[in-house]
């Protein structure tokens, strides 16, 4: 449909409102040919369903250093010396130490305690200094810092502690006495200068051990103690999120489950399990992260709790359940350590809720907080790949949970994607379990979250309700913003079905970063939340306890057949292509190579090592990830691909791309994928990918494989050795105007939100449907270029506030292009 005929229906339709349309005050100008037309109908009197006030929240996993040198306030790095090459290959027991005169790290009897297993053997006359995080320890004039540290000296032994940066001292040293056993000693720093590149050195006038060496702002979100860095929990706060969702993610359930051993000490790069993170923080061990860097259990269970509970937010913890995900795809078949892992959770509920009377509830009381937390609802398991496995232990988990604490939500998984087989058996075995909540992940394109705002129109009411734990679209960008605020429009109109749901992840340090994009990116000194936060926070600020029914016009759907040219990749893999062919629909030979001469008609646009060997294109770096070379004309369509493949050496297979248009938009065939487990058809538009079709499946090495990829029109036909593999269709809107109204029963208001995905403006008649309003309205806008970035510097990405006083029962507004607008109408 033209947009032209789509503006005649309106004015046959709705010759009142027209009317409207022409006089109304219109707040934003455009020029004519700069603007669409469309209508919302809203029926006030109609009920549609309820929103929780749990509805949005956070996830929070520690990735991106977003808990030690990000959240948890802690200003020294290392502060235990326990960093160790199981954590990154980079790293030593004095990573983010420097010392001058002799030290030596330990590992003996005479440790602090036996999870704190290394110290620091410092020489008479020697000292250590901690750079901290980023450029160094920041610090304001003004402020105070608690100086912390276990000590031991035989003889009488002065420390001496100065917090200083290049230019000179930043407070006044400090002198503490230490003699005798391992004990704790304090000192207190009042900051005369500001700095970002501050160290802290530790000087020791004889022989003395030292441990958990430790720096805090006095000035911790709600003066906490072991307590949160202030600007990025009141980042968090600020959402007014409905439940916090912790500690991951992949964090949780990868690494090994086994009991921790007295004799053999800490299991390095064990799993994230609660009773390893509570009780004093110099009795906690660190562990290896699995994202390539070490975690201290500082920021443990109990303060995720206390979190929770002072921004108002559900707690939601996630614990393991025996199979491993996160490309590990390993079930522990151990029923011993099953049921341990069991009792585990069982005694978690009882930490959190339990009376202080109780085992659990006692280490709770004596950390500082007798009264329970208020716990509903736990995740057990994330991500699996392997559902039947991880079902089996699931309904173990639920059955003891729910035996005990029959009130408890025990929440299950769809695994790491939005279709496919194993989402598919997951979701079977949860709705015959009739399992209260499952929770769903995916990182999707900006088109796919475009395309698909229905899809929770069609889910089951009766089945099990969906906790979208974690989604995010590719970018930080506006235009990723915009993407999955239309998407949130499906969310809330889908409130009966989708009961929570989280962007992730949360935090970011920009000097650390294991994955992009993030909610909220900080440094050493300053944070700032990315264009997605400020969709969050609008969202978050605005829900509305009720849906009211709406409907809208839509904009006309123009797409052609695909086009683009084709493309070699690896992933973590070596592989070897030959007899590359492309031919046209008429059989006309648009493009060959089998490589007996050079790779001049390739692109290079990846990374990796390519070379023409024997005859075959091979890529040789197994360490390389996305290696893609390019060949041919962007403007192919109706073609079919050949290429002979083989698998040299590494973890994965084979990606043989088409409709290659630039690096950020094609498609590609991903064969034995995700460890070499799985195949699939990958989407990437604007940067973020998405999946199209996937099946289990591997890739043997040495073998060669026979691939071809019929492309006609907007169908694709993919063939295996000259077996089909599958087909799939890319024909779906990516409609960029979508809208949803709530009302809000403690202020009385209709929420009018609308997202106007293009770079058009959009004027629309609204009619609201007979209801009795308020002329005017409160009106929050954000609205930017497509590619801007919020940064630290400079955040085009805001919320701007104003009035507008043309509202009616029915009035026309026009919504800025690139922008999300939320009207907040007064019922009478």
């Amino acid at each position: 449909m033209s947009r032209t005929r789509n503006r005649t229906r309106w004015r046959l339709g709705l010759t009142a409102t027209a009317v409207l349309v022409a006089s109304a005050v219109v707040p934003v100008s455009a020029h004519a040919e700069n603007v669409a037309d469309y209508a919302i109908t809203v029926d006030p009197a109609a009920e549609g369903p309820a929103i929780d006030k749990t509805m949005y929240g956070v996830f929070f996993e520690d990735i991106n250093r977003a808990a030690d040198g990000g959240l948890y306030a802690e200003l020294v790095q290392n502060r235990s010396f326990e960093y160790s090459t199981d954590d990154n290959r980079s790293y030593t027991p004095l990573t983010a130490w420097a010392v001058d005169g002799t030290a030596q790290v330990l590992n003996d009897a005479g440790r602090l305690n036996d999870r704190n297993r290394d110290y620091l053997s410092l020489g008479a006359g020697s000292a250590v200094t901690n750079s901290g995080y980023n450029t160094g320890i920041h610090v304001e004039k003004g402020k105070t810092y608690d100086f912390s540290v276990w000590a031991r000296a035989e003889n009488g032994t002065t420390l001496t502690i100065s917090l200083h940066d290049a230019p000179g001292a930043l407070a006044t040293a400090r002198r503490v006495a230490v003699k005798g056993r391992w004990a704790k000693y304090t000192a207190t720093f009042t900051a005369t200068r500001a700095s970002n590149t501050g160290r802290l050195t530790v000087a020791s006038s004889g022989a003395a051990a030292l441990d958990m060496v430790s720096l805090f702002p006095r000035d911790t979100y709600k003066n906490e103690p072991n307590g949160l860095r202030k600007d990025l929990a009141e980042k968090v706060a600020a959402l007014h999120p409905g439940f916090v969702r912790f500690p991951g993610g992949c964090l949780v359930n990868t690494g090994s489950m086994q009991d921790y051993s007295e004799a053999s000490g800490w299991q390095r790069k064990r799993s994230y399990q609660w009773k390893d993170t509570i009780g004093p923080v110099e009795q906690r061990a660190t562990n290896a992260n699995f994202w390539g860097y070490n975690q201290s259990y500082g920021l443990g269970y109990y303060e995720y709790f206390r979190f929770a509970e002072d921004i108002g937010a559900m707690p939601l913890p996630v614990v393991p359940a025996l199979v491993t995900g996160c490309g590990q795809n390993k079930a522990v078949d151990d029923d011993a350590l099953l049921e341990r892992h069991i009792q585990d959770t069982l005694d978690l509920i009882e930490f959190a809720g339990g009376p202080a009377t109780s085992k659990w509830g006692r280490v709770r009381a004596e950390m500082g907080h007798p009264k329970p937390f208020h716990l509903t609802h736990i995740e057990v398991g994330n991500e699996e790949n392997l559902p039947n496995e991880f079902f089996a232990r699931f309904q173990r988990f639920r059955a003891a949970i729910q035996a005990k604490y029959p009130y408890m939500t025990v929440i299950s998984n769809s695994g790491p994607d939005d279709s496919g087989t194993t989402f598919d058996t997951a979701w079977r075995l949860n709705r015959d379990a009739e399992v209260d909540m499952v929770d769903e992940h995916y990182y999707n394109s900006p088109q796919w979250f475009l395309q698909n705002n229905d899809r929770y129109d069609s889910y089951d009411r009766s089945g099990p309700k969906v906790f979208l734990g974690e989604y995010a679209s590719g970018g930080n960008a506006w235009k990723n913003g915009l993407a999955e605020a239309a998407y949130m429009t499906g969310l809330e109109r889908n409130a009966d079905v989708v009961k929570l749901a989280s962007y992730a992840p949360l935090f970011a340090n920009e000097d650390y970063v294991q994955w992009r994009p993030d909610l909220v990116w900080f440094n050493n000194h300053a944070s700032w939340g990315s264009a997605n936060y400020e969709v969050q926070k609008l969202f978050m600020n605005n829900v509305g306890n009720q849906v009211v029914p709406s409907r809208a016009t839509t904009t006309p759907n123009v797409s052609g057949p695909i086009t683009g040219a084709v493309g070699l990749s690896t992933w973590d893999t070596s592989a070897a292509y030959d007899d590359v062919k492309v031919t046209a629909a008429d059989g006309s030979t648009l493009f060959t190579d089998d490589f007996s001469g050079d790779a001049s008609k390739w692109t290079h646009t990846g990374g990796g090592s390519w070379s023409v060997q024997d005859g075959q294109y091979v890529q040789t770096d197994t360490a390389a990830e996305n290696t893609m070379v390019q060949a041919g004309d962007p403007a192919w369509h109706d073609y079919d691909l050949h290429v002979k493949a083989t698998k040299k050496s590494g973890k994965e297979g084979f990606l043989v791309a088409f409709g290659v248009k630039d690096t950020g938009n094609y498609y590609w065939w991903n064969l034995g994928g995700w460890g070499n487990t799985q195949s699939a058809i990958e989407q990437a538009a604007d940067g973020g990918k998405s999946t199209l079709v996937s099946k289990p499946g591997s890739v043997e090495t040495g073998r060669a494989y026979d691939i071809d990829i019929k492309v006609r029109g907007r169908q694709v036909t993919l063939y295996l050795d000259g077996q089909q593999w599958g087909s799939f269709t890319d024909d779906k809107p990516a409609e960029p105007f979508r809208q949803v109204v709530t009302r809000d029963a403690r202020t009385g208001e209709l929420v009018v939100k609308v997202v106007n995905a293009q770079d058009t403006a959009a004027r629309t008649a609204i009619d609201l449907g007979g209801a009795k309003v308020a002329s005017r309205a409160r009106v929050t806008t954000l609205a930017a270029a497509p590619d801007a970035v919020n940064t630290e510097s400079d955040t085009p990405v805001t919320a701007v506030t104003s009035t507008f006083s043309g509202v009616a029962d029915r009035f026309t507004y026009t919504f800025p292009a690139n922008s999300i607008t939320f009207l907040r109408i007064k019922q009478r």
